[in-house]
């Protein structure tokens, strides 16, 4: 595995292919995300990483892969379920959750917490998260009953 992929731009989220049996839904997710969302043009400032050293990975073997001096606030995992389900919700890893007076810093509770998100919300949860323009739990504590974030309401 690469990690030079962590040491990009740590305001361009990583969106981590895992599941290689679903080509077409892979391109379609990618054109999805890409796309911008709002009247005002609002997309997810992302890098795709399309590599089959990652088939497979969990959101937890993502945490432990992570070094330690990279400074992203989340990643994305694109995995079989967000393949197969209808709305093709990605999986939103936390890899950066302050708490005043941690002595690890950015190893809060909320480190390595998940939630999911459809691609016409990513960038809200993309742009909100990475400059920490709103917490973790703005989004994950607004998901629906089946952990999904679809937008503010």
């Amino acid at each position: 595995m690469d990690d030079r992929m962590w040491y990009q731009n740590s305001d361009v989220s990583l969106v981590i292919r895992t599941d290689f049996a679903h080509l077409r839904q892979w391109e379609e997710i990618q054109t999805a995300i890409a796309e911008p969302q709002t009247e005002d043009g609002f997309t997810a400032f992302v890098t795709f990483i399309d590599d089959r050293a990652y088939e497979s990975i969990t959101s937890s073997q993502l945490v432990g892969m992570v070094p330690a001096d990279v400074n992203h606030a989340i990643a994305f995992l694109v995995d079989a379920k967000t393949l197969t389900h209808p709305d093709l919700p990605i999986l939103v890893i936390n890899l950066y959750d302050y708490v005043e007076g941690l002595e690890d810093q950015g190893k809060g509770p909320q480190y390595g917490a998940t939630f999911r998100v459809v691609p016409a919300e990513m960038w809200s949860v993309q742009n909100n998260l990475t400059i920490s323009n709103m917490d973790w739990e703005d989004f994950a504590g607004n998901v629906d009953g089946d952990g999904i974030f679809r937008g503010f309401e």
